[in-house]
């Protein structure tokens, strides 16, 4: 067993590498040995490794950046997933493949299930999308949509919070979007559950998008809160009280690029097809943050 993972050094695709090694070979790529932004590159690098599946973690993730590098997004985020697709269908083997609430306006009232109609409001969000279409041309296929992912490696919003409850005496947070942190760590997991139940039945038949999003709802000024107070509780450094940090519109921070005011994905398609259960947010902020301040 050969598995072709992309973004090694990401925050999903980090914590998945490890996972992976007790099913075969893995084959973990970063930029440096596979550049997505190189369609050639891509099918020349999977033309020599022959995979068995192909896992892809990377994307081009700079939200605001997007903005202005359209071309290197397009590249990464809608043509990469397009190559894949197409040498996952000549080798006729399994790709599974991230993507993001951000294929959504955020307009809905509900949590977006799978079927949902997408209009996304962002360069991030466009090409994100339109790499969705080109995986979903390929029968074998997994999309995995997620959220505000963090975890103990990248850049993320927990450990921006972490860094800034030591340097600010106050902070003002966005109130109004609504989501559910999502940890790599989670992620990693049901992936690796994903891959084992593909692989353990030849005759799978349910490939398809799926909603992959810890449970419960929250704001990122809940968010900031709830991160500052275990903070505190075990015993990290923080000049900031919970009064201190102060609820904010989208409207009031400088944003490039639109964020969908409505991020809840609903989880329900997952759990019924692939039997997993999924943790609350609040439990997988804790334990990241634990593991932090053992780093």
């Amino acid at each position: 067993m050969r598995i072709l993972l992309t973004g090694k050094d990401g925050q999903i695709g980090f914590d998945l590498h490890k996972k992976l090694l007790s099913l075969g070979e893995v084959i973990a790529t970063s930029r440096k040995e596979l550049d997505l932004s190189n369609s050639y590159a891509i099918m020349k690098f999977i033309d020599q490794n022959k995979p068995d599946f192909i896992i892809n973690c990377a994307a081009y993730t700079s939200v605001d950046q997007a903005e202005s590098e359209i071309e290197l997004a397009y590249q990464v985020n809608a043509e990469a997933p397009k190559v894949f697709a197409e040498k996952a269908a000549e080798l006729n083997i399994p790709l599974i493949h991230f993507s993001t609430d951000y294929v959504f306006d955020g307009l809905k009232k509900e949590p977006y299930i799978e079927t949902d109609k997408t209009n996304p409001q962002s360069i991030y969000g466009k090409t994100k999308s339109q790499g969705e279409v080109s995986v979903r041309n390929y029968e074998k296929h997994i999309i995995l949509r997620t959220s505000w992912v963090f975890g103990v490696r990248g850049h993320n919003f927990l450990k921006t919070i972490l860094k800034l409850i030591q340097e600010k005496k106050s902070l003002c947070i966005v109130s109004d979007q609504k989501g559910a942190p999502t940890s790599s760590s989670l992620l990693a997991s049901v992936t690796f559950e994903i891959v084992k139940i593909i692989l353990e039945n030849k005759n799978f038949k349910d490939f398809g998008t799926f909603h992959l999003v810890s449970e419960g709802v929250t704001d990122w000024h809940e968010y900031a809160t709830i991160i500052n107070k275990e903070a505190i509780r075990l015993g990290l450094k923080s000049k900031i009280q919970t009064s201190d940090i102060h609820k904010i519109s989208s409207a009031e921070y400088p944003f490039i690029a639109m964020r969908p005011l409505n991020s809840r994905l609903n989880n329900n398609k997952l759990k019924k097809v692939f039997k997993i259960k999924l943790p609350l947010w609040q439990d997988e902020v804790k334990k990241t943050i634990k593991e932090l301040a053992n780093i």
